[in-house]
């Protein structure tokens, strides 16, 4: 992702947004870590989706029904 995570206010948003305000305020260390670990995982996921040629689980089998 190229915005900027680590700013106050990206993480004060993105834990609003997650009904996160009390750990916000007891924890803000935490939160913004969180905020960061989910971005790198939506991001990593995104770019599984643009190619199409991954496939982010393993083929889907036929087995013989008798």
């Amino acid at each position: 992702m190229n915005q900027d995570l680590s700013s106050d206010e990206t993480v004060k948003v993105m834990a609003q947004l997650a009904g996160l305000q009390k750990a916000l305020e007891e924890f803000p260390a935490d939160v913004a870590l969180a905020v960061q670990d989910a971005a790198h995982l939506v991001a990593q996921f995104t770019d599984l989706m643009m190619n199409p040629d991954v496939e982010p689980w393993p083929p889907m089998r036929v087995r013989d029904s008798r």
